[in-house]
Order: structure tokens, then C-alpha cells, then sequence
């Protein structure tokens, strides 16, 4: 049947044009192809032992709806495009069923605005500190999630939400992929998970935030930080601070951090410096709780990306650990008509009570668009004590991304 070829958005499309009061609607999306490689162990660079790449399609339809209400629908598929027959032996995202093609539903929700309060429900991104969409995958952790914002105060958004389930993994990535018919999104922890938020620019010269997490039955979680722009004082000077502690059930001592940061751009030239510190008795990371708290193994190494100023370009799981002090500094330059070139580098200082050991890495990247088609080429240098058996190790990756 000629039907059975229809792709994906014409399907959405034939049932969205039956809706007579369906406006704006809107059909995008995106092509990926990511491919890395490391020169650790017995591996060469670009040797296929050492190499890991993956494609990856997105194809997504939004619409103004009946009676105010918007919504968006959009769908994720992955393959490997047979690269693991001779360039890569591993991929991406690690989903079940290893090389098989696979694809899900990443979004699919409805909002609806009240005045200066907007309700979102179903499947969605989140970017909150301690529960938000990774996005340095080749794809996004999303959340089956309630969502409330309301404007109401002066220069201030409330937030309330309920998170119910996730498709976050421990390991820091995304469980991708229909297998045998069932859907990647879990029960977010064991019985979901509520968070508020505040986020104002009241104070001057500054945004605000303040955020409290109830995962149930697993942890509670406060979430504090403050974004000054002093240019009325010094131009061109920003400054920040940050604080969270998290409150493991069943467990005596609290995980906590801080961090500060200090940036400053000079025409095309923006530089940061940074630091944080995490208590060494703290049982859990200080970070996404959407991919791997790590409590439920009694492991208090995370690989989840952390929110804190500090977070390495690649190699997360280090700064937000227990026992661990860091230092970044960053420096980036658009250079007009050529690329965008950015350098970081991140040294994580572990202490005798850390689950991790010491991390340094230095990581350069030059990314150029070249009309919908993005591309970034990375370097990166890891030397850390817990992987590689100790010894330095060299990264190189292309990031290729097809907007349509």
C-alpha cells in the first residue's frame, strides 16, 4: 500500500489538517553525524578499535491549536549507517540492541497561556540546575513532565514542576530506542519528582535563581546562584556564584558545592575563570539527577554533566564528585568570516575521600556554519587518573549538524 511509505511528518501532517482551527504549523528538524576517536590504550587515533560515530534524525511538527493552546510533536530515529563495519566500533548514544537502527518520541506535549502563566504537559526538555537535558550527545535526554510558569511579579518567573519519568541513563546519556516495542522513558527515581523555582532581576545588575528539588523518597535539594553584569562598574565584567546542597534520604551527611566565576570580553574576545569546591564527605555529585545520582548502587561517582561553573568540556563526572576542587579557565574568539574558536582548560583536584581521582583536560574547538549545515571540529587532552591506567590520552572529534 502506498500509504505504508508515508513518512513520518506527512502522517502528522494528514492528522494535523483535520483539525479546521490548526494554525502555524510548522514542520523542522535535523541530521546529525558525530564521529570522535582517542589514541588511548591500544587504540591509534582513527583506528576503528578507537573510534565511535553515529547519525541521527529529528524530524519535529508545531502548531497554534484550538483555543490558545500550542503544541509540538517530534520524533528521533539513530543508526550507524553500517560505520561499524570498518571506521567505529561503538556509538554515541548507548541505546539496547547495539547497531540496530532505533527511534523515539523525544517531544510530544501541549501549553496553553492564562494571562502571565503558561502550563506545559507531556514530553518535553527541561533546563533546570540539578534536572535538564544534556545536549552534548548526539541525543537529548527529554522528560514526560508538568510544568507551570507564571510572570506575574516584576522582572521575576516563578517554576513549579513534575517530573514522572525520564529517559536519562546512569552512565551520563540518553537510553535511545524502541526495543521489542517498549519505550525508553522510566519512572523518573522511584516515585518522580517535584521542583521549584524562582528566577529574578530585581537585585540590579543581576539575575537570580533559587531552586528546590523533592525527589521522592530518593533526595531533596536546594539549587542557589547569582549572575551579576557589571558593566556599570567595569564594563565589560561579569561575575557569578553559585551554591547547592542535596540531602540523600537515609543518609547523615549532605552533598554541597560552590563555585564562583569571574568573565570579561574584549570586542570578539570573551575569557572566563573559574572555581569550585564539593564537600569531601558529600554522598552523592553535585549534578543532573536526570542521568545518574548515583545513589542507588551506593556509587558516589557520576557521569551526568554538572551545572557548576567548573564543568569540564568533556570529561564530566569529575567536577560535581565529592572531595574535589576545580579550576577553568576559558577563552573564546569569533574570528568574522572564518570560525568561532574556543579553548578550555579544566583541572579537577581530588581529594583522599573522593570516588575519583585527579582530571586535567585541555580542549580546543573551531566550529564554522555554512548555511543550515553546522560543523565543529574538537581536540581534546585528557590526562586522568582513573582512565587510560593513568596515562594522557589524545581526542579528536567532528561534529556535523543539518538544520532543516
Amino acid at each position: 500500500m502506498k500509504l505504508a511509505k508515508l513518512s513520518l511528518a506527512a502522517i502528522v501532517a494528514l492528522g494535523v489538517s483535520a483539525f479546521a482551527d490548526v494554525e502555524n504549523v510548522k514542520f523542522s528538524g535535523n541530521a546529525k553525524l558525530y564521529y570522535g576517536t582517542v589514541d588511548a590504550g591500544k587504540a591509534d587515533l582513527f583506528d576503528k578499535k578507537g573510534a565511535y560515530g553515529q547519525a541521527a534524525a529529528t524530524v519535529a511538527v508545531s502548531a497554534d491549536l484550538a483555543d490558545g493552546v500550542a503544541g509540538k510533536l517530534s520524533a528521533t530515529g539513530l543508526s550507524t549507517l553500517g560505520l561499524e563495519n570498518n571506521l567505529v566500533s561503538a556509538t554515541w548514544a548507548g541505546f539496547a540492541g547495539g547497531v540496530d537502527a532505533q527511534w523515539w518520541v523525544d517531544e510530544a506535549w501541549l501549553a496553553k497561556t492564562f494571562g502571565n502563566t503558561t502550563f506545559k504537559v507531556g514530553r518535553q526538555e527541561l533546563d533546570t540546575p540539578l534536572a535538564f537535558s544534556e545536549k552534548w550527545n548526539i541525543a537529548e535526554n527529554t522528560f514526560d513532565a508538568a510544568v507551570l510558569l507564571n510572570s506575574d511579579l516584576p522582572e521575576t518567573t516563578l517554576v513549579a514542576a513534575w517530573v514522572g519519568r525520564g529517559n536519562g541513563s546512569n552512565d551520563g546519556g540518553v537510553v535511545a530506542g524502541v526495543v521489542n516495542g517498549s519505550d525508553p522513558f522510566t519512572t523518573y527515581w522511584k516515585d518522580g519528582a517535584y521542583a521549584f523555582g524562582g528566577i529574578t532581576k530585581l537585585i540590579p545588575m543581576t539575575t537570580a535563581q533559587v531552586w528546590y528539588y523533592d525527589v521522592v523518597n530518593v533526595a531533596q535539594a536546594w539549587w542557589l546562584q547569582a549572575d551579576a553584569d557589571l558593566k556599570d562598574l567595569i564594563p565589560s565584567l561579569l561575575a557569578g556564584v553559585q551554591y547547592s546542597n542535596i540531602d540523600v534520604e537515609g543518609v547523615s551527611d549532605n552533598a554541597s558545592a560552590w563555585a564562583a566565576k569571574l568573565g570579561y570580553s574584549i570586542d570578539a574576545l570573551k575569557l572566563c575563570a573559574a572555581y569550585s569546591s564539593t564537600d569531601s564527605d558529600g554522598p552523592v555529585a553535585i549534578a543532573n539527577t536526570a542521568t545518574g545520582l548515583a545513589v542507588q548502587d551506593g556509587n558516589r561517582f557520576s557521569g551526568s554533566q554538572t551545572k557548576l561553573y567548573t564543568e569540564a568540556w568533556w570529561n564530566y563526572g569529575y567536577v560535581g564528585a565529592p572531595d574535589v576542587d576545580t579550576f577553568m579557565i576559558s577563552a573564546g574568539y569569533d574570528m568574522e568570516d572564518i570560525a568561532d574558536f574556543y579553548a578550555q582548560y579544566t583541572a579537577a583536584d581530588a581529594g583522599k575521600k573522593s570516588p575519583v581521582g585527579d582530571m586535567n583536560e585541555f580542549a580546543l574547538t573551531a566550529s564554522k556554519s555554512f548555511g543550515n549545515l553546522n560543523t565543529t571540529l574538537a581536540y581534546i587532552y585528557t590526562d586522568a587518573d582513573n582512565q587510560n591506567d593513568g596515562d594522557s590520552y589524545n581526542t579528536i572529534q567532528v561534529y556535523l549538524t543539518y538544520n532543516f
